[in-house]
């Protein structure tokens, strides 16, 4: 039932009850009531109409709200009518499309078979008549030679065992001759994996430079008024003095170690000496750099004489004094070229080679190492620069140059030096690297090689220098070495942090066994 309906009833309801409870009281209230009947009657009325009018009102706005949720519904309801007909015309234009490109296909299929069931056939054909041409050529030839099939194929089989007899004999020879040369090279390559073996005599070490004072007020007196002493000793040694709360110390800091080496024994001469001043401090640098000049001349002129080698020119042998004061990954580069040269030398005598010759080129290696902040330059490029200068040798200048694998060694004592370089260099306590680290490094480059598949060991050399490689020939063949070793050095780009380069070599071998009994 409607509300305005329902209202309409409680209204009628309410004056009804009104109307009898008024009449009700008519009989002792008849004189009182008649003056009020004309307006209650009045009243009731325009209550009556107005709940009639509201009641109307009331209708036609719920009949308005009806037909607006009709209208929107209806819109909504074709709006999603239409977008389903529009997919399914788009499904429809996609299916005829694919039907129409399968019927392309079929057809290109169709006439594919066709065209290779002409092939085969013409194939058949050729076939056949090769074999026709054969068969006729085959009668020819027995006919002219006077032999049937048989007889020749057992004709050439007895010439072909006189024939092998007389191979047999020179391969035997030869293989004698190749076996006789594998086995020197394998001494001698035995003599040289023991020479890596060798022990020297010195480790890693700090460049630190800190000079010791009598007591902290030698500090104040070093700093000077206003700073002018110490402003002064960095301007001419090109160095920076640390003075902090460090107690009876100061330290030199300078990355050119001879500066850094004259700055050291100068603050100690002026230390020793008491007077500290400007013109004092002058003098005192001066007699440290000849001081200095003497110890680096002394230096080259031991390392020379040590690995026994004559006729170097004297900038050379200053050089390689400089060498003193330079150290790599905490190895002194003096004390490392030195052992290159003796380690060389008895490689080549080994060999059977010149060891004079070897020595000299691996005491000269990393002579641009003397160089190499005051040139542009790798220390490779300025040590083939200044021996070229001094006129060495060829061979020499060709050991500098491929000594770090920059260019192929092209002599045996280039390769010599190589070995040398990485023999004294790889061993464990020559540079900064704790055993932990070193055999972490070594472990880890050989997981990584042995993560790929086919891979049955891997051997890291050289202090992670080089892997060696063994893989399974029924998995890896020839042409997937080339891939694989690419794989294996990206990987070992990505995954692993290590100095200079990693040389990946792969060894793939095939056997056959048997057993005459």
């Amino acid at each position: 039932m409607p509300i305005w309906l329902s209202i309409l009833l409680i209204i009628v309801a309410a004056i009804i009850s009104g109307v009898a409870c008024f009449f009700a009281g008519i009989d002792h209230r008849k004189k009182i009531a008649e003056a009020e009947i004309g307006s209650a009657e009045a009243e009731a009325k325009k209550i009556v109409e107005d709940a009639v009018k509201e009641a109307e009102a009331k209708q036609k706005e719920y009949i308005l709200e009806g037909k607006d949720e009709v209208h929107q519904f209806r819109n909504e309801t074709e709006k999603e009518l239409n977008a389903r007909r529009k997919d399914i015309q788009q499904q429809e234009r996609r299916v005829q499309k694919k039907e129409e490109t399968l019927d392309r296909k079929m057809d290109n299929l169709e006439k594919k078979e066709e065209s290779i069931a002409k092939k085969l056939k013409q194939a058949e054909e050729k076939l056949q008549e090769a074999e026709t041409i054969k068969k006729s050529e085959i009668d020819v030839l027995e006919k002219i030679s006077g032999f049937t099939k048989e007889q020749a194929k057992d004709y050439l089989l007895k010439n072909l065992d006189a024939e092998l007899t007389h191979e047999k004999a020179i391969r035997i020879i030869d293989f004698e001759q190749q076996l006789h040369e594998e086995s020197e090279k394998r001494a001698r390559n035995i003599i040289s994996l023991a020479i890596q073996r060798c022990a020297a005599d010195h480790v890693a070490e700090a460049a630190v430079s800190v000079v010791a004072l009598p007591n902290d007020e030698m500090k104040g007196r070093i700093i000077g008024r206003e700073g002018r002493n110490i402003r002064t000793i960095e301007t001419l040694t090109g160095c920076d003095l640390i003075i902090d709360d460090t107690p009876e110390a100061i330290t030199i800091s300078c990355f050119e170690p001879v500066r850094r080496e004259i700055a050291r024994v100068a603050l100690e001469k002026l230390i020793t000496d008491g007077r500290i001043h400007p013109a004092r401090i002058e003098e005192m640098v001066d007699k440290a750099r000849r001081e200095v000049e003497s110890i680096i001349k002394s230096e080259g002129e031991r390392a020379v004489l040590e690995v026994g080698v004559n006729g170097i020119h004297h900038e050379l042998v200053r050089l390689l004094g400089r060498l003193r004061y330079r150290t790599s990954f905490g190895q002194n580069v003096l004390d490392h070229s030195i052992e290159v040269a003796l380690l060389a030398g008895m490689i080549a005598s080994e060999l059977g080679m010149d060891p004079t010759l070897a020595k000299r080129a691996g005491l000269l290696h990393d002579i641009g190492k003397a160089l190499d902040h005051e040139i542009e330059g790798s220390h490779v490029e300025i040590g083939i620069d200044v021996a070229r200068k001094y006129r060495e040798s060829e061979q020499v200048i060709h050991a500098i140059h491929a000594h770090h694998g920059d260019v192929e060694a092209k002599t045996v004592v280039a390769c010599i030096v190589q070995a040398a370089d990485a023999i004294s260099a790889a061993r464990p306590g020559a540079r900064r690297e704790n055993l932990e680290n070193y055999i972490k490094r070594l472990q880890k480059l050989e997981e990584v090689a042995a993560s790929f598949e086919g891979v049955e060991s891997c051997y890291a050399i050289q202090a992670g220098r080089e892997i060696r490689i063994m893989v399974k020939p029924e998995v890896i063949n020839d042409e997937k070495m080339i891939p694989l070793t690419r794989e294996i050095c990206k990987k070992i780009e990505t995954d692993l942090e290590y100095p200079g380069q990693v040389k990946v070599n792969i060894i793939r071998e095939s056997r056959s066994v048997g057993y005459a009994k």
